[in-house]
């Protein structure tokens, strides 16, 4: 018995054309947008290395040459006043000598304030000693008080500020940090002082509370306190950590 093979015309049509034109482009803009999306991550991955080695080169050089504390220093006896008032021009010119510290790395000059090192989160950065987004893309910066109203380990509220970093950097590991857990801030003069958090909730960007010098009465803060901040909620929030000496 003979078979009769019968097929289907197909009517190609203008709609139809149109429609194969638009799916190709819609392929075609698909992949270039993947391709650029992993262009940017890759390059911003890239930019966040750099400006980690660039931190830590900062760090290294910073902490080569930081004053010894004072706790190292020998114990000197003075004989009369001519010789009391050269020792103390000489101890104030070394406060203010070590008050900040200028590093110069790839031929760009940063100010740093202090060295903050959280073991729990693996991190350890110089503390730069203003704040600004080229700074901030750099390492972490001093948020408040301005600089030269609160030295770095001087009772008071020393707030430290940092980008969230999806790759763990910076203070991109914030949020684990819970009650107890200890946050070592060394100033230039070598003292280093452990504080350990006490307090971590989220606020919005235009409260600025945390940055108080004030207790909750009122008066002034009466011990050492450190508060660190950083963006969460894709930047809409801000995540604040409060640390008090222990």
């Amino acid at each position: 018995m003979n078979q009769i093979l019968v097929t289907e015309k197909v009517y190609v049509t203008k709609e139809l054309k149109r429609k194969k034109k638009l799916y190709k482009l819609e392929f075609f803009l698909s992949v270039l947008l993947v391709c650029l999306l992993s262009s940017y991550y890759i390059y911003a991955e890239y930019d966040r290395n750099k400006s980690e080695e660039v931190s830590q080169a900062i760090l290294a050089q910073a902490q080569d040459g930081t004053t010894k504390s004072s706790q190292d220093d020998p114990i000197i006896i003075v004989l009369n006043e001519e010789e009391a008032n050269e020792a103390e021009e000489e101890t104030e010119i070394e406060i203010a000598d070590t008050s900040n510290r200028s590093i110069t790395v790839d031929g760009k000059t940063y100010s740093v304030d202090a060295f903050i090192t959280i073991p729990k989160i693996e991190i350890s950065y110089p503390v730069l000693s203003k704040t600004s987004d080229e700074l901030l893309e750099i390492s972490v910066n001093r948020y408040w008080p301005e600089v030269g109203n609160l030295e770095p380990n001087e009772v008071g509220n020393y707030c430290i500020v940092g980008h969230n970093y999806r790759n763990g950097k910076m203070f991109g590991r914030l949020n684990e940090l819970e009650d107890g857990d200890i946050v070592v801030l060394e100033d230039l003069t070598g003292r280093t002082v452990k504080y350990q958090v006490y307090y971590k909730y989220v606020v919005e960007p235009t409260d600025t509370r945390c940055t108080s010098q004030l207790t909750d009465d009122g008066k002034e803060l009466a011990f050492r306190e450190l508060t660190l901040i950083t963006c969460t909620n894709y930047g809409s929030q801000r995540l604040v950590v409060k640390c008090r000496e222990v």
